[in-house]
């Protein structure tokens, strides 16, 4: 252990919830790896139907469901909001990478 990090107590209850929390992001991992076969997918039927990657009022629909779904859920739909939106970017260039790839080599 780091000797500037405080000590817990014997009876912390912190290990505990780090291991919740590490169970968690574990789980949030698998449902963005699921997503991100899901937008392959996405980029797939789009080349076939020649769609743009970033289809503008579909970000503003999700960023939409993202804030609800937080207030609804007492999260901050601020922060949902950033993380979609960081998240949709990412996604955006995954299927744009698709798209640009010469054909036959989309993969």
């Amino acid at each position: 252990m780091n000797p500037t990090e405080p000590k817990l107590s014997p009876d912390s209850q912190m290990p505990a919830l780090r291991r919740r929390i590490d169970a968690l992001d574990a789980r949030l991992i698998v449902l963005l790896a699921e997503r991100s076969r899901l937008i392959d997918q996405a980029a797939r039927i789009k080349t076939r139907e020649h769609l743009p990657a970033r289809i503008d009022s579909r970000v503003e629909e999700v960023a939409a469901n993202a804030r609800r779904l937080a207030t609804q859920e007492g999260l901050d739909p601020g922060l949902a909001d950033a993380l979609w939106r960081l998240m949709m970017e990412h996604f955006i260039a995954q299927e744009d990478r698709v798209l640009s790839a010469p054909p036959g080599t989309e993969g």
